[in-house]
């Protein structure tokens, strides 16, 4: 399904990102994966809020695989859980700066050496079609970057570059644990509360996997998407809800 394509996945360590890389490769995809993290097994380690390590990341990039032909933006932090009138401003502001700085950083340096008919997907959340309470700056950062998604699917249409976002539902795994924990110091309820609540508010009760999220990218970055542009796909169970009490 995707060999001979060549995919640049930002935040590939672990949990998503490195889902996503695996199921790229295994549908023949050359992957240059990065991550800030020095201890996982990447490619290269980016920092990819900052413009000129960007700018570092692509001449990587290039340099290793001759070119690209996708890009996942997969980097995103879960920011501080509150209500509003508790959150602290920076905590805000480098919830975006991060989960929308990065997507923004990315892209525009992608863009002028992505190759015509490329693929660019946005990893987003439930929590960018839907109001999660407790979670403002990440909430605002999600519909921030489905707002990007298909403002740039309509910049780069004529190019016949594909930009489109995955949501993920809640994904099992350490990250969503501490989201969870957080949540119920929050509110105090229990862990097994927030936990129970989060699979009720889906319709098929269940939580996700990064291999589900990784064969929805694999499917977008193909030929076999060709015309899929500007959409926003979840991977959820349908989420009916992000309230879980």
């Amino acid at each position: 399904m995707l060999e001979g394509k060549r995919i640049v996945v930002t935040g590939a360590g672990r949990g998503i990102g490195a889902a996503i890389a695996a199921t790229a490769r295994s549908y023949g995809a050359e992957v240059f994966g990065v991550d800030i993290d020095p201890d996982t097994a990447v490619d290269g380690q980016f920092d990819v809020t900052d413009e000129a390590a960007v700018a570092e990341l692509f001449e990587a990039a290039v340099d290793t695989m001759g070119g690209f032909d996708g890009l996942v933006n997969n980097v995103g932090i879960a920011g501080p859980t509150g209500r509003v009138e508790e959150l602290e401003p920076a905590a805000f502001d480098h919830c975006l700066r991060v989960n929308v700085g990065s997507t923004f950083r990315c892209t525009a340096q992608a863009v002028p050496l992505i190759s015509d008919g490329g693929s660019i997907i946005n990893i987003v959340s439930t929590a960018g079609i839907f109001g999660y309470p407790l979670r403002s700056p990440y909430a605002a950062s999600k519909w921030a970057v489905v707002g990007l998604t298909k403002t740039w699917a309509m910049e780069l249409g004529s190019r016949r570059i594909r930009v489109n976002a995955v949501c993920p539902g809640t994904v099992d795994g350490p990250r969503m644990d501490g989201v969870i924990e957080r949540e119920a110091a929050a509110t105090g309820a229990t862990v097994e509360a927030i936990r129970a609540g989060y699979t009720s508010q889906v319709s098929m009760h269940t939580f996700v996997t990064g291999g589900d999220i990784g064969e929805a990218c694999a499917w977008l970055l193909s030929p076999s998407a060709r015309y899929v542009s500007g959409q926003v796909l979840s991977v959820d169970g349908n989420t009916e809800s992000l309230r879980t009490l």
